[in-house]
């Protein structure tokens, strides 16, 4: 087989070179719109997820002549906000030790626990020399690690092979088994399950409440605002800063608007609630949620039943509800193992780090176990 020679270079912004990322993006079997240089490039532009914000965009690219051969969303990180795979115990011990953690690379989406496809590559070569560039990188650049999120694990599994530790995680997906309507979904439950999510909906009904879906392309500057107030009075809730602006919320209304959709609740015309969902032709991602008014079981409705009443009107296979929440199991949301793969220059380190996994990962297992024993469909 004769060797390729790719030209790599490293790129801080997309808008040069979208077409062919997004090309890629679409090659892949394992994609989802939040690869789209449209979404990562309204988080660097907006300041959601800039370097003044602990986010340096230094993309990995391979080229073959002018034809963008592979790539890796990849930044240095000067903090671990907003990653949702956990790495502070391991930064904390480099600090109790005298040595720098931060800053660190980190291939992943920002703010977005989605898996996926992390390796974009036209084919094995192309992945193969990516993988090589990557650990080249790791050689030269002299930080502490290396992390990569949420990719799928035939790709987790070529990156062990190449020297990375992997770790698991769980997350909590829906799976549209050709369900006519709700009411044909909610038949396979058990029957107390059923029997709750009728009361959650109904007490929502009989609080007046209607709703209104509003495609992406649809959305009025109004409609965001008002989405934007709601996402930020969920994080105020939990005493914690919102990691997105305004602006980038609008960037995405108007650069990918096919994939957005808000579902807004409202009494007597006034919008109380919303959230937004992420979506293509195979699957949907609940994202941000938020309301200015507290109804009981409006969280429910308005971020899972009205979401999954849109994916069996649109034969969309699969809901991914975000990190976290055993509460979803009782609405028909079933474990599903998830991946990363970590590297750190520190021998000691990697060895400590390498025990840890190995019982964490023993732990998982017997998590995801525990909780297929309460699954929440008839037998």
């Amino acid at each position: 087989m004769t060797k390729v020679n790719y030209r790599t270079r490293i790129v801080s912004s997309l808008s040069a070179i979208a077409e062919q990322w997004d090309a890629l993006v679409a090659a892949q079997s394992e994609t989802s719109p939040f690869l789209l240089s449209a979404f990562l490039d309204a988080l660097h532009e907006s300041g959601s997820a800039a370097p003044r914000a602990g986010w340096q965009a230094q993309y990995l690219t391979l080229w073959r002549d002018d034809t963008l051969a592979a790539a890796l969303p990849l930044y240095v990180k000067a903090h671990s906000y907003g990653e949702y795979v956990f790495d502070w115990a391991w930064a904390d011990a480099y600090r109790r030790n005298g040595l720098d953690y931060y800053p660190k690379l980190l291939a992943a989406i920002p703010f977005t626990p989605v898996p996926g496809s992390r390796l974009l590559a036209r084919d094995a070569g192309a992945e193969a020399a990516l993988i090589a560039a990557l650990c080249e990188l790791q050689r030269e650049n002299g930080l502490s690690s290396t992390h990569i999120l949420f990719p799928p694990e035939d790709q987790a599994r070529r990156l062990e092979a190449a020297g990375f530790m992997l770790r698991n995680g769980v997350q909590f997906h829906w799976l549209n088994r050709g369900y006519a309507d709700f009411d044909g979904f909610l038949d396979t439950l058990e029957r107390k399950k059923r029997k709750n999510i009728r009361a959650e909906r109904r007490k929502v009904a009989e609080a007046g409440i209607g709703f209104r879906h509003v495609a992406g392309g649809e959305a009025s500057e109004a409609d965001w605002r008002f989405f934007k107030r709601c996402y930020d009075h969920t994080y105020a809730a939990h005493y914690s800063t919102p990691y997105l602006n305004l602006d980038f919320f609008l960037r995405v209304g108007r650069d990918m608007p096919r994939h957005l959709r808000l579902i807004i609740a409202e009494r007597e015309g006034r919008p109380i609630a919303a959230s937004l969902v992420v979506h293509d032709e195979q699957a949907l991602y609940g994202r941000y949620w938020g309301a200015i008014e507290d109804v009981p079981c409006l969280h429910f409705e308005t971020a899972y039943y009205q979401p999954l009443e849109f994916c069996i009107a649109r034969g969309i296979q699969r809901f991914e509800g975000g990190a976290q929440g055993e509460h979803k199991m009782a609405r028909g949301f079933l474990p599903v193992k998830t991946w990363s793969a970590h590297w750190l220059a520190h021998p000691g380190f990697a060895d400590a780090v390498e025990r840890f996994l190995e019982q964490e990962s023993g732990g998982i297992a017997a998590y995801i176990d525990e909780l297929r024993e309460h699954d929440p469909f008839r037998a």
